[in-house]
């Protein structure tokens, strides 16, 4: 917190500074017996009528009465990594799109506008979702029309997919969503690491590399609306694809299964799945090193994949692998007009 010459906690931002990255220091919090102070850190994506709004890492938005203030100051963006890939928002954004990639794009300026469609319905947000990497090229509202206009046409639900967290992430354009009535429905991280630790994990356990998703690595994948021929041909897009399988037993679906995609120095992993009853045997793993080494081979470096916040045991496990959150990702819907109902999330 911020200081002064007499040793006094000073409150030193203002409205003016809308979109920077403070830290701020509040007198209590209701629900909280016994706390004297709260911290929190974020973008200030709003402050009106005597209430600041701030945006936490994780996408949180905190509502704080500026009569509670006790200290404030602008802080510098997020320190650098001190281990692993440097990497901007923006980079890896870009590399996480190509190795999910849409089967239909429209550019509405800096947005990429996405859609992986089959009898109006989508296969996964993220083939289904605006990417926006710049300005769109028209004022917000106009944008958004569009884009609910664009998604019409082809029977799906609108979606952004919004990042926070990171320098150039979209904090203050969550906040003007959420102002227009957008729900967010997913977050996840997208997590990053050097590739070379997990090329060298212990051994392969049997595991087999393949160009192809053939019928025996879908049995172990768990998209519960089985898989079309459009969810086929946005897991074989890619600079370069590679799935693993573990073998199960004779007639069974594999044991472990993962999917990787080498585009440049990065080596996206997803679709990382073991038989439950196969667990904690190493067996994710071994499929990982087994990609990742065939990633090396192809001049890869650093890692990057995409967990579910949430999702404990995936955590700990990237963790032990070296891996560590860059930023978080977030999916808005757009409200459904006024009398309609909402259609289901693909």
């Amino acid at each position: 917190m911020e200081i002064s010459a007499t040793g006094r906690l000073e409150v030193r931002i203002t409205p003016t500074d809308v979109g920077r990255r403070v830290s701020v220091r509040r007198s209590g919090e209701p629900g909280a017996p016994g706390a004297r102070f709260t911290d929190t850190i974020g973008v200030l994506t709003s402050w009106d009528d005597g209430v600041l709004v701030i945006t936490r890492r994780d996408g949180e938005a905190v509502r704080i009465p500026d009569t509670s203030l006790v200290a404030g100051k602008v802080v510098p963006p997020a320190p650098a990594r001190r281990r692993g890939p440097a990497a901007s928002f923006e980079e890896l954004a870009r590399a996480a799109a190509r190795a999910w990639p849409p089967l239909e794009t429209e550019r509405l300026g800096g947005w990429e506008l996405r859609a992986a469609a089959e009898d109006g319905t989508g296969f996964t947000r993220r083939a289904n979702a605006v990417l926006p990497l710049g300005d769109p090229g028209v004022p917000l509202d106009a944008a958004l029309a569009a884009v609910r206009r664009w998604y019409d046409v082809r029977g799906l639900p609108a979606y952004l997919q919004t990042a926070t967290g990171a320098d150039g992430t979209h904090e203050l354009l969550c906040a003007e969503l959420e102002r227009r009535g957008w729900v967010r429905e997913v977050t996840a991280e997208l997590w990053i690491g050097a590739l070379a630790p997990v090329a060298d994990r212990a051994g392969d356990s049997g595991v087999v590399l393949s160009r192809t998703a053939d019928a025996t690595w879908l049995a172990r994948y768990h998209r519960r609306k089985g898989v079309s021929e459009v969810a086929l041909k946005v897991l074989g897009r890619g600079p370069s694809v590679w799935f693993a399988s573990v073998p199960g037993a004779p007639g069974e679906a594999p044991a472990a299964i993962g999917r990787c995609v080498v585009d440049g120095r990065w080596a996206s992993f997803a679709a990382v799945e073991v038989d439950p009853a196969r667990r904690r045997q190493g067996l994710a793993s071994a499929v990982m090193a087994a990609l990742a080494r065939q990633a090396l081979d192809e001049g890869a470096s650093a890692a990057l994949l995409q967990v579910e916040s949430g999702n404990a045991a995936a955590q700990a496990l990237y963790t032990g692998m070296g891996f560590t959150a860059h930023h978080a990702y977030h999916h808005y819907r757009a409200p459904a007009p006024a009398g309609a109902a909402a259609a289901e999330p693909s």
